[in-house]
């Protein structure tokens, strides 16, 4: 959230505007190996592992992004940010699942939402902050303490859980290895979707074959089939995650090119719509009557409407203030279906598996963030113009709307028919 609003000045220190998705999609696609990584090792040695080491190593990660000499090293630490991000959230999830019976879940992932609700409100006004009056370096280099402090606190409550059995994990050969294909092949897009050549299309080509196989080793079968029941809220989590950060990505540039924002206010609407999602989260822990499907579909049809005010708020004849209200309900929807897409995967797979089902979850949300914000930015730079490098948001936005609302369809329909 904070690079979010301190990327536009980044891209404009290092003179590289061209590389504006990048910090993006580089730190997702290699979430993708890190998710695969944190599911494994819970599976075979629980979680506790897998989060004391994450935690320092995001730290790091923070550390070379703050002394960053370039978009290269920058980029450099985005990776290792990702890698050690993916591990975490899986982890996580699985701890979640050890602790909380079921019927309690929804609650839980409503709490871990709402732990997010101070950060959301004071991050992005203090990236602004920092940009604006000291330096971009500090939204890093000012956090790596206490990702540190963080990983301090947890020690002592995670010596009381012990390592499961290493035979309870069933045998998943290869899962690192499809991983690093699904990353490399996402990279391969984003770079050839950039560039005007025969060798982009060789490019996309051998980005594809790597990638497809790959998503069908690390995704549930039925996954892409949008198949009832587990697959297709592993699908529509991708879906959801990808379509939101792409129309969020342009939030902050265009208020701050179009209408003239400073860095601080032009992070605001961030701010507004993760406390909407923790609002969503909650209402979510609350439901017990609807289908997950419906509860998923919900939270969709949100989305749309958060993305149909930026259609009237970003462009230069707009109303900019709209932003506001609409990202807070784009933010419940995703409280709403990010929280109900965990507690039903959870619920879905078996212990065995929690792991792995988290860690495809989690690839799905961050493949579909890598791939469509990519292809965002491709959208946008192909659309700009001498003095008006936004002027392909609002076509972006509208495409963006067209998908969500046919992701929502999808998930009315699954909901009718008995998973298999």
């Amino acid at each position: 959230m904070g690079l979010g609003t301190a990327l536009p000045t980044i891209v404009a220190d290092f003179r590289a505007p061209q590389w504006y998705s990048w910090p993006f999609t580089v730190f997702l696609a290699s979430s993708a190996v890190g998710t695969v990584i944190g599911g494994r090792l819970s599976d075979i040695r629980g979680a506790v592992l897998p989060l004391l080491v994450a935690l320092p190593s995001f730290a790091v990660g923070l550390v070379i992004a703050a002394v960053a000499p370039g978009m290269a090293v920058l980029l450099l630490a985005r990776v290792v940010q990702g890698l050690s991000g993916g591990v975490l959230i899986v982890s996580l999830y699985v701890m979640i699942a050890r602790v909380y019976p079921e019927r309690h879940r929804p609650a839980a992932f409503g709490a871990l939402s709402a732990a997010w609700v101070v950060p959301a409100l004071v991050g992005p006004l203090i990236a602004g902050l920092l940009t604006e009056h000291a330096s971009w370096r500090w939204v890093f280099g000012g956090l790596a303490p206490l990702v540190c402090l963080g990983a301090a606190l947890l020690v002592p409550t995670l010596r009381r859980f012990s390592a499961p059995g290493a035979d309870r994990a069933g045998s998943r050969p290869g899962l690192p290895v499809a991983a690093a294909g699904a990353a490399a092949g996402v990279v391969a897009l984003n770079w050839a979707a950039q560039q005007v050549s025969f060798l982009s299309l060789v490019v996309v080509v051998a980005g594809l074959v790597v990638l497809v196989p790959s998503l069908l080793h690390l995704l549930p079968r039925g996954t892409l089939r949008a198949r009832p029941g587990l697959p297709v809220m592993v699908l529509a989590r991708g879906l959801l995650a990808g379509l939101f950060f792409t129309a969020q990505a342009f939030v902050p540039l265009s208020l701050a090119v179009v209408h003239g924002f400073s860095p601080s206010a032009a992070g605001v609407p961030l701010t507004v719509g993760s406390v909407g999602w923790s609002v969503g989260a909650f209402w979510q822990s609350r439901q017990c009557l609807l289908r997950r499907e419906q509860i998923v579909a919900a939270g969709f049809v949100l989305v749309g409407v958060g993305v149909f005010a930026l259609v009237w708020a970003l462009p230069v004849w707009g109303v900019p203030w709209l932003v506001f209200g609409g990202w807070f309900v784009a933010g419940m929807g995703m409280g709403i279906s990010v929280a109900t897409t965990a507690v039903a995967v959870l619920s879905l797979s078996p212990e065995a598996d929690r792991g792995f089902n988290s860690s495809a979850l989690q690839i799905s949300d961050m493949l579909g963030q890598a791939l469509l914000v990519g292809a965002g930015g491709v959208v946008v730079s192909a659309l700009a113009g001498d003095g008006a490098p936004t002027r392909g948001v609002l076509p972006l936005d509208l495409m963006v709307l067209v998908a969500v609302l046919s992701a929502a369809v999808m998930l009315l329909r699954a909901g009718r028919v008995k998973p298999v």
